[in-house]
């Protein structure tokens, strides 16, 4: 569903639930309960430390009130059933997940257990939930409106090279949420004349073999269908790129401070906020199926002239003028 549909029907549903800073010694700490949050990713990333310190604003300290067990699949996805199964041994009362993959895991066996989602791409789509405004199941969180965003970031990549015309997909066809976004990235390179080249990556070894098709398919630029897995091989795709001198355009800021050119996306800072407010809230009580998944409504452009320049880019001021953070 394109964007302006879904913001119309759901926006203003959408935007409740913003982190409340609450003292130290709200309910989290008079409660005088140990609540043990789960948390399944493919990597220990920077994000999380926003959410926790954000739980801690809200009273959850780690080792005072709350136990928090880590798991990290390391792009063995394979292994999130078996985290999903041993969150439920563990009687978590709350899991946290950032991967589509393993909030399904997590959901084949516990249809009671809490899960929040910070960064859903397409939660509907992947059968997470009922409806963004009423989830209905044990699933809330926010989502990252990939599939919606695909256009715009097509459009931003033609705005540089006005000649693009063949452009190399990197995404992870087996996480179902990726399935939207495909296919409105296909609309909008059908509607800007451009033939997309898809690679499949589901580990190293198709990774490698994306990167010898794009050197013999003779690619413009890369478009990469982000999700957990695909941001593990986020050094090795951007030294490719631009080693290949391939323009490449991600759905976040730290995609381009690694040394990609362009990223336009949400404020994943904003996201893990709400996610932290979610919560409290339901370990206050609050059921996922009435809490509605968010829309992020902060968004950045960020553009790598100093990766243009080697690249033999000439990214028009206009461009510019309109990016949130020019990195030089």
């Amino acid at each position: 569903m394109p964007f302006d549909q879904l913001h119309r029907r759901d926006f203003i549903t959408l935007l409740g639930g913003a982190a409340v800073a609450w003292p130290l010694a709200a309910h989290a700490q008079q409660s005088g309960k140990m609540w043990r949050i789960g948390l399944i990713a493919h990597e220990q990333l920077k994000h999380y430390d926003v959410l926790f310190d954000e739980l801690r604003q809200l009273g959850y300290v780690e080792g005072h009130n709350i136990i928090v067990d880590r798991r990290y699949a390391q792009g063995s996805a394979e292994r999130f059933d078996e985290f999903a199964a041993e969150m439920v041994r563990l009687k978590a009362d709350l899991i946290i997940v950032n991967t589509t993959p393993a909030a399904i895991a997590v959901k084949k066996v516990t249809t009671t257990t809490p899960i929040v989602i910070p960064t859903a791409i397409d939660p509907v789509g992947a059968g997470l939930i009922s409806s963004f405004a009423h989830p209905g199941g044990n699933i809330t969180g926010s989502t990252i409106l990939s599939a919606e965003l695909s256009a715009k970031r097509l459009e931003l990549l033609k705005e540089v090279i006005p000649g693009l015309s063949r452009m190399a997909v990197l995404w992870n066809d087996a996480n179902p949420a990726n399935t939207l976004a495909w296919t409105q990235t296909q609309d909008a390179a059908r509607a800007l004349g451009v033939t997309l080249q898809p690679h499949a990556v589901q580990g190293p070894m198709g990774l490698e073999l994306a990167f010898a098709k794009m050197a013999a398919e003779r690619s413009d630029a890369v478009f990469v269908l982000e999700d957990a897995l695909i941001i593990q091989y986020l050094k090795q795709i951007i030294d490719f790129a631009n080693e290949k001198r391939l323009p490449t355009v991600f759905g976040h800021r730290d995609r381009v401070e690694a040394g990609g050119l362009m990223s336009y996306g949400p404020r994943f800072a904003e996201l893990m906020r709400r996610a932290a407010s979610q919560v409290d809230k339901i370990l206050k009580g609050a059921r996922p199926a009435d809490l509605p998944v968010e829309l992020p409504t902060a968004f950045e452009f960020v553009i790598n002239l100093k990766t243009a320049q080697a690249l033999g880019l000439a990214v028009p001021p206009t461009l510019l003028s309109r990016a949130d953070e020019v990195i030089e």
